[in-house]
């Protein structure tokens, strides 16, 4: 699996220079937001990281999954956290929207 992890990886590099030449101002502008979505603010990095891991369980995206989780410990998260947070991811998934949305 973490072969498959490392060449998509190597995919989507090699598809960047591709999208920055076709179309350099969404691209540029996409870059901005996830950069300003990211910084530190009222919640620091490693939260945002955490947060964005639980998305990417929510979503079934394995790569975002293992780019958050190796970004979450970066930022410091602790095995623990990790795993809490793709625990809310899978919460989402089983029960916690369907509940809410009477599904």
């Amino acid at each position: 699996m973490e072969n498959d992890v490392l060449n998509f990886f190597k995919s989507f590099m090699k598809a960047t220079p591709k999208i920055n030449r076709d179309i350099p101002d969404t691209a540029r502008q996409f870059m901005g937001l996830v950069d300003k979505a990211l910084a530190p603010g009222a919640l620091d990095t490693k939260q945002k990281e955490l947060i964005a891991l639980g998305i990417a369980v929510a979503q079934h995206c394995t790569p975002c999954i293992y780019l958050h989780v190796q970004k979450a410990v970066e930022a410091g998260a602790a095995r623990k956290e990790i795993m809490e947070a793709k625990l809310t991811g899978t919460y989402l998934i089983l029960r916690g929207s369907s509940w809410a949305c009477g599904r």
